[in-house]
């Protein structure tokens, strides 16, 4: 009877953790169940999903709690589910990068500056210790949630790379609620610091336990899966040529971490199969901009993003047909629709950073690439199973007789 039990609550777990994923389960008289996941990946939203028929199941209505329990736990794996929790990611992602974007005291620092600054009073007085000298690598030092609201309410310096790790662990944060959040990860596993740093740690990110990792450099595979195989994703914004052509080493790239994917980007990602079309669209943008010259604070950026009328009127009509062929270019959907947190420029759409390194580096060409990554393998498995654990604690205290 215990053994029955046991299998009865499993799967009373695992069932309310598809349903709140957005998973329809039903019954069926069929002998074998009924899958249809559909394409949530390419939905805005969960609503959307469910109302195009997506993420539905029968099981066999004779089924008993230990088959039902096996299937279920077969169905973590589907991809429609980890679509689905893809959602869930991506609100995780737009709370945490809005809070970090709204933090005015949380700035940007010249790498000869040191990696990351906490200010006269320390590391420590902000909820971090270091491990590495120069501020090249710091742990939590207490409460995980309390560490991560430096960057949410205190004054940290950081260049972009940093900000990019500190994205990516808020949006754990956001996805646990802290209470979780400080529970489920190691002091170790939040670490943040130079790239090469991380890797000599246990951070979940990038070091011995991250895990599976998704190498899509040029989002090849993303791109096919759809717009929210893309959220939360990290990646970067990288000169062509040698270090030679850069005139801000401090603008030499961008990291990022993607906040949101239109329907028409990721229509026209997946057209083109990813980012390697975009680098050569970025290159005749770079080439066509060598061909309207000037000097101005921001130039390109007011002349091309903000489309400043006094700025473009004043251009030479021999210019303008050069103009007409730059906006086309930017009017695409991916430069106007993909949208990314960089720190410090907070939440933009990628046309606005190709715009902006014109004017910082204008004799080289930038192009994308996503970073390394293990958000729909390892860290999708420790929040199912963080989330498993949880309803089985929640259902045995339930289950308790009362003392009296």
């Amino acid at each position: 009877m215990a053994a029955l039990a046991t299998a009865a609550q499993a799967a009373d777990c695992t069932e309310a953790l598809l349903r709140e994923l957005g998973w329809q389960i039903g019954t069926t008289t069929s002998a074998v169940p009924q899958v249809h996941g559909g394409a949530a990946c390419a939905r805005a939203d969960l609503v959307a999903a469910r109302a195009a028929g997506d993420l539905r199941v029968q099981l066999p209505e004779h089924w008993d709690a230990s088959q039902r329990q096996f299937f279920l736990r077969t169905l973590i794996d589907d991809p429609a589910t980890v679509c689905a929790y893809a959602f869930k990611l991506g609100q995780a992602t737009r709370r945490a990068t809005t809070r970090l974007q709204d933090n005015a005291g949380y700035r940007f620092s010249a790498l000869q500056l040191g990696w990351i600054g906490f200010g006269l009073g320390g590391s420590r007085a902000q909820g971090w210790e270091g491990f590495r000298s120069f501020g090249r690598g710091y742990q939590p030092a207490g409460r995980n949630s309390v560490a991560l609201d430096a960057f949410y309410q205190g004054r940290v310096r950081s260049e972009c790379g940093v900000g990019r790790q500190v994205a990516q662990l808020a949006t754990q944060r956001e996805l646990y609620g802290d209470a979780a959040f400080d529970a489920e990860f190691s002091a170790g596993e939040l670490s943040i610091g130079t790239f090469l740093t991380l890797h000599d740690t246990d951070s979940i990110l990038l070091g011995h336990h991250a895990g599976e990792f998704l190498a899509d450099g040029k989002a090849v595979q993303t791109a096919q899966r759809g717009r929210q195989a893309f959220v939360g994703a990290p990646g970067f914004i990288e000169h062509v040529f040698d270090k030679t052509y850069l005139d801000d080493i401090t603008n030499q790239a961008e990291n990022f971490v993607i906040v949101d994917v239109s329907d028409a980007a990721a229509r026209a990602l997946r057209e083109h199969g990813g980012f390697a079309h975009y680098d050569r669209i970025n290159r005749r943008i770079w080439a066509l901009s060598r061909q309207l010259p000037g000097h101005s604070a921001r130039r390109f950026e007011r002349l091309l993003f903000e489309r400043d009328p006094v700025l473009r009127q004043a251009l030479p009509a021999a210019q303008r047909p050069v103009l007409a062929e730059l906006d086309a270019l930017l009017d695409d959907p991916f430069y106007q629709g993909f949208l990314i947190y960089v720190h410090p420029r907070g939440i933009r759409p990628v046309g606005y950073h190709v715009v902006r390194l014109l004017d910082r580096n204008p004799r080289t060409p930038f192009a994308f690439e996503l970073g390394l990554h293990n958000l729909h393998t390892t860290l999708y498995r420790r929040w199912i199973d963080a989330r498993l654990r949880q309803c089985a604690t929640e259902s045995t205290s339930h289950s308790q007789p009362e003392q009296r």
